[in-house]
């Protein structure tokens, strides 16, 4: 269905769509006499799918940029790792490349894995959880928290605002 979208009605609109771009509208339905056809007239239009996601993690990168998360001055030197705290998914790969990389570099360094769900509703909260456990144990000298690769959906959790804090705030680097 073609679209059509006039300035008078559009112009406060911020997303500009290129070829491929996925947006939701808002639109009226009308008849193009000219043509014979069908056409939508547009009166509102957003990013959808990945693109609403990303609108929306640049949004929070811009707060917690705000917010002084990000400044060189939180930046800690790493100590000497003798122990690791791994907060990650216990079945996928991401952990067995990690233990495996480790064990050839340096076989003397110790890991301690704290499970997790690393995708999905609850995920953010389990890495909450798990970062607050691995600070209370102190055991560690560094955590690491890591997981394999996915869809920007699928990484969604680790653009979690408590998380960032949370993560800010660690005792341990």
């Amino acid at each position: 269905v073609r679209c059509a979208r006039f300035r008078s009605r559009t112009s406060q609109l911020k997303v500009d769509p290129k070829v491929g771009d996925r947006v939701e509208l808002r639109a009226k339905v009308s008849l193009y006499s000219a043509r014979g056809d069908y056409q939508l007239i547009v009166d509102s239009m957003k990013p959808a799918g990945e693109g609403a996601l990303l609108q929306a993690f640049e949004a929070l990168k811009k707060k917690l940029l705000a917010e002084g998360l990000f400044d060189a001055s939180r930046k800690r030197e790493l100590p000497p790792v003798r122990r690791i705290a791994l907060i990650t998914s216990p079945s996928g790969a991401a952990v067995h490349d990690i233990l495996t990389v480790l064990k050839r570099r340096d076989p003397g360094i110790e890991v301690d894995i704290y499970p997790t769900l690393v995708q999905g509703n609850s995920a953010a909260a389990m890495i909450i959880a798990s970062l607050q456990r691995a600070n209370r144990d102190q055991r560690a000298d560094v955590i690491l928290l890591s997981r394999g690769g996915g869809s920007v959906a699928d990484l969604w959790c680790f653009n979690d605002e408590r998380l960032a804090h949370d993560i800010a705030g660690s005792q341990v680097p």
